[in-house]
């Protein structure tokens, strides 16, 4: 049986985990998960302005973001902007006044970084998930971020929105340290009961961003305007091989090369594992 057959046999809503599904058909599950989701040409068009303004305007919603579209000559309508900001994961960037009864007694969590200073490593992590172009397609990225050195703790590929890739990069990065706070948006991957208890126990204190707050995980968001300008606009993948191994040598280069001048020219990776520290708020020394 070919890999193109044995793929086509996967039911993503199955009776079986997908895990189980890709074991009992001898496929490797990474070659399962980097299979590119499909658009029409003119979506992924317009998918593609959506992904470059979003990431010059991370505040944007759909309304703006239909505005914007107009203007540029895109006749398009608010609805076909919102399914498409959707299917890129862009949903949770403003507030949704009609939530749903499931929603509602869902446990809340509060963001809990607001004015609190970030003075060491594993003091707060980051997460979250975004869109990465291909020429025929797309797949999305989930990484975690520490948020004192910048660190990308881990990341994965998938064409899925479900919670798996998101586990499988939490397990990862847990391999790293663990965090006082983990923090990350109200996307249903992040809500999930699995992933929260990941991190609740071990000791984690779990924090959501704000309703339409697109900065409240702003170093995340730093880290996907790098990794787009410098990395993905710059190319053009043709398949999620190339994306896996464009982004896997970015990843390489922007925590061990790519110095920072929030930490006074040093590596992500020197401040993670080299145990620097802040002193009155400057970069000083080792522990």
């Amino acid at each position: 049986m070919t890999l193109e057959n044995k793929k086509a046999l996967i039911e993503p809503e199955g009776i079986f985990s997908i895990r189980k599904q890709c074991g009992l058909l001898a496929l490797n599950r990474s070659s399962y998960y980097l299979e590119p989701c499909r658009e029409s040409e003119e979506n992924l068009l317009l998918m593609r302005l959506i992904d470059e303004e979003y990431t010059r305007h991370p505040f944007y919603g759909s309304r703006r973001m239909d505005l914007w579209l107009n203007k540029e000559g895109y006749r398009v309508n608010r609805k076909r902007v919102q399914r498409l900001m959707r299917l890129m994961g862009l949903e949770a960037i403003y507030p949704k006044p009609n939530l749903s009864k499931a929603q509602e007694e869902m446990r809340k969590y509060p963001y809990l970084l607001r004015g609190v200073p970030i003075e060491r490593c594993n003091q707060a992590w980051g997460v979250d998930i975004t869109y990465i172009r291909l020429m025929n397609g797309f797949l999305y990225l989930v990484a975690l971020i520490d948020w004192y050195s910048r660190y990308i703790l881990s990341w994965r590929l998938s064409n899925s929105m479900d919670v798996i890739f998101c586990m499988e990069a939490a397990k990862a990065a847990l391999k790293t340290g663990i965090p006082e706070i983990m923090n990350s948006d109200q996307g249903s991957q992040f809500t999930s009961p699995n992933f929260v208890e990941m991190f609740e126990k071990r000791g984690s204190r779990i924090s959501w961003d704000g309703q339409g707050r697109a900065y409240d995980n702003i170093f995340i968001e730093r880290f996907w305007r790098s990794l787009k300008y410098e990395e993905v606009y710059l190319k053009q993948y043709t398949n999620g091989k190339e994306a896996f191994q464009g982004i896997g040598e970015y990843m390489k280069f922007y925590n061990s090369e790519r110095p920072h001048q929030a930490l006074e020219g040093k590596t992500p990776q020197d401040v993670f594992w080299g145990g620097y520290r802040l002193k009155n708020g400057i970069l000083v020394g080792r522990k």
